[in-house]
């Protein structure tokens, strides 16, 4: 057996969600191949040959690959996917985009979002909004797998695979890079941040979140938010955190003014330590919290700040 590893990456560097998705290959059992379909993309194919559990990086390296369009990066993964057992991806917006491809054409099902390598074809993958785990097994020839990140521990480095270059497929045509807006800002990446403060609908309005402000800059934490503080027009969409925003797992998560809706918890339980303030002590945010706070946020929050000074 041997699984292959869709790397995502930006042409000079790995994302971390692809350190995740090799621990899970790994526990599938059997050595673990990575591929990297960029344009200019050694320095990314270096950086995945030092991570440690993979055994080769498969270079795929042609203008078309620049940026990630799926059509191209799924057909280069079907051009070499006869020799894997399993091809798995990160549970991100560009995995999701391209394994559901793969397994079409492989005629094969796609075991989503997995969460725990039981067996070689066998794994468990949360549903109902993370509130049951689903154990499913898997009979196809090939696995195609997506990975939830949060589920797996990051892979080391201090490894060193050998790097192929193979024949890239020609370009599918069926699409064509327009452009890309990135949000830019000085506060950590939320779903790679150690440390998230996110604001509910109790924070009232988007002005009021400038209150959260001065605790993320002593923790060094990014800035997130729930469904209802997104939808109200409080923050930008992605702060979002939640079962239709980003999944975060950060040692230390401070949710303020959320009540804990199921599918904002589906996005954060997995968090190593959970702080909850809200005024309403029967929110359903303190039944995953490992710490609570019952009071007014307006008050509490500028003590907490005041107190890490």
């Amino acid at each position: 057996m041997t699984a292959l590893v869709i790397a995502e990456h930006d042409n000079a560097s790995l994302k971390g969600s692809t350190l995740n998705t090799v621990t899970a290959a790994a526990a599938c059992g059997g050595d673990v191949h990575m591929l990297v379909a960029g344009a200019n993309c050694g320095a990314a194919a270096e950086a995945a040959s030092k991570i440690a559990g993979v055994s080769k990086v498969l270079v795929a390296d042609a203008p078309h690959f620049a940026d990630g369009l799926a059509e191209n990066v799924a057909e280069q993964a079907l051009a070499i996917a006869s020799s894997y057992s399993h091809i798995l991806a990160p549970a991100t917006a560009y995995g999701k985009n391209i394994l559901p491809r793969v397994a079409a054409k492989l005629d094969v099902s796609q075991v989503s979002e997995i969460t725990r390598v039981v067996s070689p074809d066998t794994f468990e993958r949360p549903i109902y909004a993370g509130n049951a785990i689903a154990t499913v097994q898997s009979a196809d020839p090939v696995k195609v797998i997506t990975v939830r990140g949060t589920g797996f521990d990051a892979a080391a480095t201090g490894g060193s695979a050998a790097v192929e270059t193979i024949t890239a497929v020609a370009d599918s045509g069926k699409s064509a890079f327009v452009s890309r807006e990135v949000a830019k800002s000085d506060r950590p990446e939320l779903t790679a941040a150690k440390v998230i403060v996110s604001g509910g609908r109790g924070m009232g309005s988007g002005d009021n979140f400038k209150i959260l402000e001065p605790l993320a800059d002593k923790l060094g934490a990014a800035m997130g938010a729930s469904r209802a503080a997104v939808d109200a027009g409080f923050v930008p969409n992605d702060w979002q955190v939640g079962q239709t925003g980003k999944i975060v797992a950060p040692q230390l998560y401070i949710a303020v003014g959320i009540s804990g809706a199921i599918q904002h918890l589906a996005g954060m339980k997995d968090s190593k330590t959970i702080v909850a303030i809200n005024k309403d002590p029967e929110a359903p945010i303190f039944s995953v919290a490992d710490y609570g706070i019952v009071g007014d946020l307006f008050e509490l929050v500028p003590q907490l700040t005041k107190e890490l000074g």
